[in-house]
């Protein structure tokens, strides 16, 4: 297992809702590197690794070999203020390769977490007082407590919308920390969506539907007495693809652009699969 390098471990796991989990790495040898809200890296377990119970069985044509590495890039939800560790948000995917592996890990297990972290979803384009809408659903959230939990909110001059859709309303990770940052921010807006509320086991009081519709029914510029406009407001896309691609049709046809390196926009993305 030595020559695997596995170089990070399990320093905390906080189990969300069945298959969904906040997973806390801390490096072995090594040191976080410094890196900007947003960003991302990869981790990964040997296939010799065991898969949690909830797995779906691997086929044995699928098995990876014993000493292949499975890697998968994560967005990270900790601050880099934080250098005792990185924070990832999983969901298993049953049938996976990696998630099962990492599903079963418990606090002290050894993985490999990259030293490198990297990407473009970042803020470093968008000016100091323009509002912030970030949208996501189910782990696509993460990206945004790093950037939250970093600086978002120090800055007075902006405003701040954390749209997040779920199915389920147990699958709203880190509810109860982006209520607190809505009660003790008046700048910070946080509107959670629940797509399918027929199978809540308690009835869901909050809004539901797909998370697309609090922009489109004009939920924020009510909330806050304005116009959002490509002038004013840059929006953050993050998980599933289908969500991704009927916002930026929706953004489009109200004049707002995506952002490129080469033509400066106000509709950033980071799709997940």
């Amino acid at each position: 297992m030595a020559e695997l390098k596995l170089n990070s471990v399990l320093k905390q796991k906080i189990t969300v809702s069945p298959g969904l989990a906040i997973m806390q790495v801390a490096p072995l040898g090594w040191e976080i590197p410094d890196f900007k809200p947003g960003q991302y890296c990869a981790v990964g377990l040997p296939g010799s690794a065991p898969r949690c119970a909830e797995a779906e069985p691997e086929p044995e044509a699928k098995k990876p070999k014993p000493d292949k590495m499975l890697q998968r890039a994560y967005s990270l939800a900790s601050s880099p203020l934080t250098k005792e560790y990185l924070e990832l948000y999983v969901i298993l995917v049953p049938e996976g390769a990696l998630t099962p592996r990492l599903m079963h890990l418990n606090v002290g297990d050894e993985m490999w977490t990259s030293p490198k972290v990297v990407g473009m979803f970042t803020l470093d384009d968008v000016a100091e007082d323009a509002n912030l809408v970030l949208i996501s659903t189910g782990t696509g959230v993460a990206p945004y407590l790093s950037m939250l939990r970093t600086h978002l909110l120090e800055n007075g001059k902006r405003r701040v919308a954390l749209l997040h859709g779920v199915r389920h309303s147990w699958e709203l990770g880190y509810r109860s920390e982006l209520e607190l940052l809505q009660d003790a921010k008046p700048n910070f807006t946080y509107i959670p969506m629940v797509s399918r509320p027929e199978k809540e086991t308690v009835s869901w009081k909050g809004r539901t539907g797909h998370v697309q519709a609090i922009w489109e029914d004009k939920t924020l510029e009510k909330l806050w007495d304005t116009s959002l406009t490509p002038e004013n407001t840059h929006l953050y896309l993050c998980g599933n693809p289908a969500m991704i691609t009927d916002m930026e049709k929706i953004l489009q046809g109200q004049g707002f652009q995506e952002h490129t390196r080469r033509t400066p926009g106000q509709i950033h993305f980071e799709k997940y699969w």
